[in-house]
């Protein structure tokens, strides 16, 4: 830094000339409005507006000068650093509204896209199904009844006319629970619903019983211990075997399809007289040749095996306090799990129940 002087000296204070001022403040503004970002202007500032920018050190040489022109060098100065520095501030403002509006638009999240940090639920695929057969019911005016999974023995084998000798009560086919005194089972299949219905309810009744059963099966491709049925039972003034088939039409092609229908092939059931095997139309060769040949599903037959019914045991009716010369109805039964296998193709029933999300996640969230 120059000494002071005693008089105005203009060739030691050459920084200070107007000038040279204006062409610093000039230099500064320029690279301050041209800068394109933040990093930029940061860069311009150090520059400019540092303690070692030409303006910075310009004002150290107002020192320099004698008395009467330091006013004037100090005022010039100061304009200059102020103009440098109100650019700036203006400056920032503008590029940091430009940051904050470039981040919104890359740093947007859409909250509505899939997302995979965790892995979306699904409801099974039997609990579905089961709802959508309800409300295949529910849309005829049935109503769908529910009942306990721990049964009297009564409900579940006396009350449906099986008997104290029938082979489905022993140990093979039925779970006893403790003490065997209680008499109390897992059921065997849902039709203690229908006999729970009839002793609560006066007629006419039309209901639907979906639900968990228990037997001591082997559980492979096609058994299980724990399966699923759902049964239909209607007690009313006039009903025979025209109305079961006409229902059981009716649920076919609305699980199945349009135009896939039943038959029935004689059988016995002891809480149902007559009795019959109902049988479906095989959905995929629909039975016409020459694809009914060849089809692996029904293997030739045309036909595939679906379920139980008939009319109710006029036994079962008085045994549940319904007048059999009065009322007549019927009754028909059918595994959700196979259904589920036919309509989606699965081949190993064992897949329903070992819990591999893969399997469920398959058929989504339905509700």
């Amino acid at each position: 830094m120059s000494g002071p002087n005693s008089d105005y000296d203009p060739v030691e204070v050459t920084p200070l000339k107007a000038e040279e001022v204006d062409a610093m403040r000039e230099a500064a503004l320029a690279a301050i409005a041209t800068a394109p970002d933040l990093d930029a202007l940061k860069h311009a500032r150090t520059e400019h507006a540092g303690d070692r920018s030409p303006l910075a050190l310009a004002n150290r040489e107002i020192g320099a000068l004698p008395p009467q022109a330091r006013k004037e060098a100090g005022m010039r100065i100061g304009q200059a650093r102020s103009a440098v520095n109100q650019a700036l501030a203006a400056r920032q403002e503008v590029l940091e509204a430009e940051h904050e509006e470039r981040m919104l638009v890359e740093e947007t999240v859409d909250v509505t896209l899939p997302w995979d940090r965790t892995p979306v639920g699904a409801r099974h695929p039997l609990t579905t199904l089961s709802e959508r057969i309800g409300d295949v019911f529910v849309g005829m005016g049935w109503e769908v009844a529910e009942g306990p999974v721990v049964e009297a023995e009564w409900l579940n084998f006396d009350a449906l006319n099986l008997g104290p000798d029938h082979p489905a009560r022993t140990m093979q086919d039925t779970f006893w629970m403790e003490p065997a005194d209680n008499a109390i089972v897992l059921r065997t299949h849902t039709s203690p619903v229908q006999a729970r219905t009839m002793l609560t309810r006066e007629p006419p009744i039309y209901v639907v019983c979906p639900g968990r059963v228990f037997r001591t099966d082997e559980f492979d491709a096609t058994h299980s211990p724990v399966f699923h049925q759902v049964e239909g039972l209607v007690i009313d003034e006039g009903i025979t075997m025209a109305h079961l088939k006409g229902t059981l039409d009716h649920f076919a092609a609305s699980m199945f399809g349009d135009g896939i229908t039943t038959r029935f092939r004689p059988s016995y059931f002891p809480f149902t007289e007559p009795s019959a095997e109902v049988d479906l139309r095989c959905f995929v060769c629909r039975g016409q040749e020459p694809a009914v040949q060849s089809c692996r599903t029904c293997r030739g037959e045309g036909w595939i095996e679906w379920g139980g019914c008939g009319v109710v045991n006029p036994r079962v009716l008085v045994a549940c306090g319904v007048d059999p010369d009065r009322y007549t109805g019927f009754a028909f039964g059918m595994g959700i799990d196979r259904t589920l296998m036919f309509r989606h193709g699965a081949e190993d029933m064992r897949d329903m129940f070992e819990g591999d999300v893969r399997f469920t996640t398959a058929f989504g969230s339905e509700i």
